[in-house]
């Protein structure tokens, strides 16, 4: 049987097309599956199908069907990758922004999962299964940065457990709205599915304990660059943490704010580092990646208006 969803386009999201606003509102499509969807008539506003072309109001509820989920294995796609580091048992990568890491229903192709499978082979652990075989950890679409892949079972059962003891540390930089009060803090809340719309996270009184750390690494007019690091790893769990504090994450169209004139297509979330204990070894790894090109002309463009 397929899936209905109700969406409710917020104030952030007036004005944009309707295939960007499915893409954007419901991460197991992409793009072009939404215009799929839009094709085949599945995404109705008062039961009149709507265009991909078509512009969104604010509070325009719409009705989407989603096919069902087929059963698949991902397949082995030649997409290139960013190798961070590489050995018998680990693969770090650093993902660029828009790529989802495995596939899902509307998803199948293009994903990290498929790039891995060309460039591991068989060499991947099959804990995470047919759909995402190696993945220990997963980071957003619109997240760009470092993502650890177990290339063998005895890799991800020792990483999984480095998740769960909190000794695998992740590091995110990220702008976020606003003046922040305070030059660091941690952020306790518990988070779980908003009660108001299922697709997007909450901190809700029920939810999962959820703890973010954060430091100031710089201010500027109307925006505040902020090192995170993980404490746990919930969804969206540094998106929802800021926003929470009023604070919401630049670029974010699903968390964000009306104030937000950055401009930028996804939030301003990169995963800068990665520190944990080698599966075989026990050696403590600590691995890096640069800012992508937008985040990084983006904190150029804020110092440039700072200073004049």
């Amino acid at each position: 049987m397929d899936g209905r969803i109700t969406l409710t386009v917020p104030e952030t999201m007036a004005g944009s097309r309707c295939d960007v606003f499915l893409a954007a509102m419901v991460p197991e499509l992409s793009r072009s599956a939404a215009q799929h969807l839009l094709e085949e008539g599945m995404v109705t506003k008062g039961d009149k199908p709507l265009g991909k072309k078509d512009k969104m109001a604010a509070g325009d509820i719409l009705q989407v069907t989603l096919p069902q989920p087929k059963p698949a294995q991902a397949q082995p796609e030649d997409i290139p990758l960013f190798i961070v580091y590489e050995d018998e048992d680990v693969v770090v990568i650093n993902k660029k922004k828009g790529m989802v890491v495995h596939p899902a229903a509307g998803n199948e192709e293009g994903t990290l999962v498929n790039a891995l499978l060309h460039h591991c082979g068989g060499s991947l652990s099959g804990i995470g299964g047919e759909l995402r075989p190696g993945i220990v950890h997963r980071i957003d679409k619109d997240t760009s940065g470092l993502l650890i892949v177990a290339k063998n079972d005895s890799a991800h059962r020792n990483l999984s457990e480095q998740l769960s003891d909190h000794s695998l540390h992740r590091e995110y930089e990220a702008v976020v709205l606003g003046r922040l009060r305070e030059e660091e803090g941690t952020i306790d809340k518990p988070l779980g599915r908003s009660p108001k719309d299922r697709k997007k996270m909450a901190v809700v009184p029920d939810g999962k304990r959820a703890v973010t750390h954060y430091r100031v690494l710089g201010r500027y007019q109307g925006y505040t660059h902020v090192l995170c690091r993980l404490e746990t790893g919930r969804t969206h769990q540094i998106r929802v943490h800021m926003a929470s504090l009023g604070h919401p994450i630049a670029g974010d169209p699903v968390y964000g704010s009306r104030g937000d004139k950055s401009g930028l297509q996804g939030q301003c979330l990169h995963a800068r580092r990665l520190i944990f204990r080698h599966p075989r070894t026990g050696e403590e790894m600590r691995l890096e990646c640069p800012l992508p090109q937008d985040f990084a002309a983006f904190l150029a463009k804020l110092r440039k208006e700072s200073e004049e």
